[in-house]
Order: C-alpha cells, then structure tokens, then sequence
C-alpha cells in the first residue's frame, strides 16, 4: 500500500466526524477564536479542543496562542494537496492503479 494512500486516510478519518466538518466549514470563512467556535456548539471547551487537536494533527488546521486563547485557521496548504489527491485517485489517468 503506498505511503501517500496511507498519509490522506488518516487525513480523512481526522475528517469523518460531523462536528469538525463543520469547523472546517466555519474556519472557510477566516480565522476564528476558539471562543467564537464554541458559541456555535453545544459542547464543552475540552470536547472543542479534543476536536482541534485531532484537526491540527492531521495537517488540516493552523492553531494560533494569543492570550489566553487559540486561534484557528485552515491549513489551505494541506486542504489543496487533499483536493488534488481526491482529483486524482477518482479520475481515469494513464498511470491509474487499475492499469
């Protein structure tokens, strides 16, 4: 099994759970306040952190001290190298798997 195919699964499985979907959604939009994504929620502040630890792990998210709280932002780095892995593994190309 190729490494990469090894590296994007624990990326996807970072995101096959609802709630940090919709993180990711909200972070879209810019930088947000750990403060401001957990008004949007109804969890805990260590249940939003356990969250953001798994999505800052897995490359997809940017964490940022200033005082007392965490700033977060999408790693859009990361997020492109996913879409162009997702491109690439669910289209016809000369050197596909199935050749």
């Amino acid at each position: 099994m190729s490494s990469e195919y090894i590296k994007k699964s624990k990326v996807l499985k970072a995101l096959a759970d609802p709630t940090r979907l919709s993180i990711i959604d909200m972070l879209s939009c810019g930088e947000m306040c750990a403060c401001k994504i957990l008004e949007k929620f109804s969890i805990t502040q260590p249940t939003l952190s356990h969250h953001m630890k798994i999505l800052c792990n897995a490359g997809i998210v940017n964490a940022r001290r200033e005082g007392k709280w965490t700033h977060y932002s999408l790693n859009s780095e990361n997020i492109e190298e996913l879409h162009e892995f997702m491109l690439r593994i669910t289209s016809d190309k000369e050197d596909c798997i199935c050749k």
